[in-house]
């Protein structure tokens, strides 16, 4: 006798898994249509389960040919449940397998060949031909000779679960997510465990449920896509959006943003801003009935929709509706907006990029006049792409210590010789080609590599000093930038300190170059620049006339060198003042040394030495080259007077 009271409660708690999935907003991607495949497929197998179970205990009741069928359903379903337990996985993994038509109708052959023997245990099974999964005959329900097939495909599409679970398990990037496969594999391979240990109980339905209860948990509740009080999708569920549609996609990008979003938060506080949020959200709903929308934090909204609609149309829809205020019982905002359009998506790039191209347009927009829209092109996707390339170049250099050292010499005004040298680095694209600075620096600063490139950078000038020697190349000392990122390490001191200890060098021949805009807090500056000094380090004041400082500021700070940006010094040359020598004789009188930067000609040089200033930099005298080119070029006996 078999015993089916654990199936009603079972179905109870599968209803209740679909009430609250169906009650909220669902956004239609895979995972989610497997997981109600999964549901469906557990459903129907419990009911013929609980219905062949009946006819079984009861066959004198009942015609064979009905036990017959009932018992064939039940182990297809049982078999196509096998498989979308493991389909669901392969889902939510983003499994290659699924991808490729040949290799996804491979996978299916067990659970094909396995359907197809429940069929003909049906039709050809009997006493007389037990070579099948069951027969029936006067005597009621037995099991056949081919009966452990259930176990044979469970346990294949339980291995592919686990296996495509630990080949991506690094795609995963919330605990949640990770642990929750795991005990999601283990459940199911408990459940076949315990129904071949205790066949007569209907107990493996049960334990299935669990784990269908822990994935909605772990990936399936449609909060985790949710946001603004579940009016749209968030930010993660467009990159799910993107990411599987992106071979085929066939929906156009809008955007809209919130003109000053961060000025009008301030203004309005976050709760009214909030409320705000929510009535454009719904409003953008009612404006786009058939499209998806996505809210990416900070005012900023992506909606999906058919490339053919009338987007110019609902733009002035919307600029219309923000010339009133955003009123509801709680909040009154005044709000402009401003527009993002793009070109079709030709499902060409990756979702990565088209998201952080998506965002970044989003962004201009919301600073721009408003009302006013941006169009992104091919060019603004290709920019991003190329981003991609620059950082990955630079994880490259970095993990590899594959950057390169290049130094750029600093001449004596009165001497025409070099005297120093500032530290750069180089990083070099797949091709072997130069990045420039102007490309990598920004992104290396974003993304949050800059002090480790800074930090090797100082380790590697600090070897070139010790290995060369710098009275053997005739120059004094070598200046290394240090960045913002870097200038507010707490640590610093101590860092430096120690790699210039490692290498055996006076920390007096590097100078530490900061720039203007690392200087903006006073009582920081000076406390970080103390604790350095104190190590025997130098400051350099860089690239002075683009950022905040003043002489007030300058002169509670132990600089020993200003240098001048190279924009003042070309305007200077250009069309003298008064304003740049006034500053030069009060540096001087300060105590600091002057340096200008962006000598490119011999009339700047006289212009610059005339003015005053101490030391010359620029691409008359060199651009920035290798260490061993400095060296071959600038060692003692080989330099000349320029």
């Amino acid at each position: 006798m078999w015993s089916s009271s654990f199936e009603i409660p079972v179905l109870m708690i599968l209803g209740i898994i679909l009430l609250f999935y169906f009650s909220r907003p669902r956004l239609p991607v895979k995972r989610n249509s497997s997981f109600l495949l999964m549901i469906l497929a557990h459903t129907l197998t419990i009911i013929f389960d609980v219905h062949a179970s009946a006819l079984d205990n009861y066959y004198t009741r009942y015609p064979v040919t009905w036990v017959n069928i009932a018992n064939m359903m039940y182990f297809i379903f049982f078999f196509i449940r096998a498989y979308t337990l493991f389909y669901f996985v392969a889902t939510v993994t983003k499994d290659n397998l699924e991808k490729s038509v040949i290799i996804r109708n491979i996978v299916r052959i067990p659970m094909c060949l396995a359907v197809l023997v429940g069929v003909l245990s049906a039709i050809v099974g009997s006493s007389e031909f037990t070579k099948v999964i069951y027969y029936v005959d006067k005597d009621g329900y037995h099991v056949g000779e081919l009966y452990n097939i259930l176990y044979f495909v469970g346990g294949f599409y339980g291995v592919m679960s686990f296996i495509s679970s630990i080949i991506y398990r690094k795609r995963f990037g919330r605990k949640r997510e990770k642990y929750g496969l795991i005990l999601y594999n283990l459940i199911i391979l408990m459940a076949y465990v315990v129904r071949w240990l205790l066949p007569h109980l209907l107990i493996m339905d049960t334990i299935i449920v669990l784990a269908i209860l822990l994935v909605y948990l772990a990936f399936i509740n449609p909060e985790y896509l949710l946001d603004l009080g579940g009016v749209c999708f968030n930010t993660l569920g467009l990159s799910e959006h993107l990411e599987e549609n992106i071979e085929n996609f066939r929906l156009a990008p809008y955007g809209i943003s919130v003109s000053d979003f961060v000025e009008m938060r301030d203004i309005y506080g976050v709760n009214q801003m909030e409320e705000g949020l929510i009535m454009i959200a719904r409003f953008l709903r009612q404006t786009f009935p058939g499209g998806v929308i996505f809210y990416c934090r900070n005012g900023r909204f992506v909606i999906l929709d058919k490339p053919n609609i009338d987007f110019e149309g609902k733009m002035e829809k919307i600029r219309e509706r923000f010339r009133s205020p955003w009123k509801n019982s709680v909040a009154e905002l005044y709000l402009s907006v401003g527009f993002v359009t793009f070109e079709m998506v030709e499902g060409k790039h990756e979702h990565e990029i088209l998201m952080k191209t998506m965002v970044r347009a989003l962004e201009r927009a919301g600073k721009l006049e408003k009302e006013k829209f941006i169009n992104v092109s091919e060019k603004d996707i290709k920019r991003v792409e190329n981003e991609k390339m620059v950082r990955l170049s630079i994880e490259s250099a970095i993990e590899s210590s594959g950057f390169e050292l290049f130094l750029q010499p600093i001449y004596d005004a009165k001497t025409g010789k070099a005297i120093g040298a500032e530290a750069l680095s180089r990083i070099r694209d797949p091709e072997g080609n130069i990045i420039p600075p102007s490309l990598f620096i920004p992104v290396a600063e974003n993304s949050g590599r800059i002090n480790e490139l800074g930090e090797l950078v100082f380790d590697r000038t600090c070897r070139f000093i010790k290995d060369e020697g710098l009275e053997k190349i005739g120059i004094n000392w070598v200046n290394v930038n240090l960045s913002p990122a870097q200038f507010i390490r707490t640590d610093l001191a101590e860092r430096y300190a120690a790699i210039a200890k490692k290498h055996g060098v006076n920390p007096e021949k590097v100078h530490l170059e900061i720039t203007e805009g690392a200087t903006i807090d006073d009582s920081f500056l000076q406390k970080q620049i103390a604790a350095i000094s104190e190590k025997g380090f130098k400051f350099v004041l860089d690239d002075y006339g683009t950022g905040y400082s003043n002489l007030a500021r300058l002169k509670k700070c132990p600089f020993i060198n200003v240098k001048l940006d190279m924009t003042i010094v070309w305007d200077f040359c250009k069309k003298p003042d008064a304003i740049l020598p006034n500053m030069v004789r009060t540096f001087k009188n300060m105590g600091f040394s002057i340096t200008a930067e962006g000598i490119e000609d011999e009339n700047m040089v006289k212009i610059m030495s005339e003015l005053g200033c101490d030391y010359l930099q620029g691409y008359y005298y060199s651009k920035p080259v290798s260490a061993r080119e400095f060296v071959n070029k600038y060692a003692v006996n080989k330099q000349k007077e320029i």
